[in-house]
C-alpha cells in the first residue's frame, strides 16, 4: 500500500468562546470533559494554557506515548517517564512571534539491567510520533472564515 493509498482517520475539536480569549475546547470524545484555553495577559486572563503551550504539551505526549508503546512492545518495563518541554518564541522576519523550536527531554525511569536493551527503541520512536514528524515536516493548514470577506 502507497501513502496515497493509505486510510485516512479524521477527527474534529470544536473551540467556543466563553469569555475575551479564553475559549472552551471541546475534544469530541467520550468520557473526555472539555477544557480551557486562554492568553496569558494583557490579552487573556492565564486561565488556561495558550496554544504554544498545548503545542508543546501535544509534542512531549506523543514522544513519551511513542516511547512507552516501543518499550512495552519490548518488555521492558518503565516505572515511570517525567517529560519536560521548553519553547522558544521569537520573532520572524516580518515581527510576528512564531515557535522558534522545542526541546524535549524525557526521562524514563528504566531498571539498570533494562538500559541496554532500551537502546532499539530509543533509536526509532520518534519516528513514530505522530505530532512531531508532522510539525518537522509542516502540515497543511486550510482555513475557512463564516461570513466569508466582503466581496467574496
Amino acid at each position: 500500500m502507497t501513502a496515497d493509498e493509505a486510510p485516512r482517520e479524521d477527527f474534529r475539536v470544536e473551540l467556543a468562546q466563553e469569555e475575551a480569549y479564553r475559549f472552551a475546547v471541546d475534544f469530541q470524545q467520550p468520557g473526555v470533559a472539555p477544557m480551557v484555553m486562554d492568553e496569558p495577559a494583557p490579552l487573556g486572563s492565564g486561565a488556561g494554557p495558550n496554544a504554544s503551550r498545548m503545542l508543546a504539551a501535544a509534542t512531549g505526549h506523543c514522544l513519551s506515548a511513542s516511547a512507552l508503546f516501543c518499550l512495552s512492545k519490548a518488555r521492558i518495563p518503565v516505572s515511570g517517564i517525567r517529560t519536560t518541554v521548553t519553547g522558544t518564541l521569537e520573532r520572524n522576519p516580518r515581527g510576528r512571534l512564531r515557535i522558534g523550536g522545542l526541546r524535549v527531554h524525557i526521562d524514563l525511569n528504566l531498571q539498570p539491567q533494562d538500559r541496554a536493551r532500551a537502546a532499539r527503541c530509543l533509536e526509532l520512536f520518534e519516528d513514530f510520533c505522530v505530532v512531531t514528524q508532522s510539525v518537522r515536516d509542516g502540515i497543511s493548514v486550510e482555513v475557512s472564515v463564516a461570513p466569508p470577506a466582503a466581496g467574496e
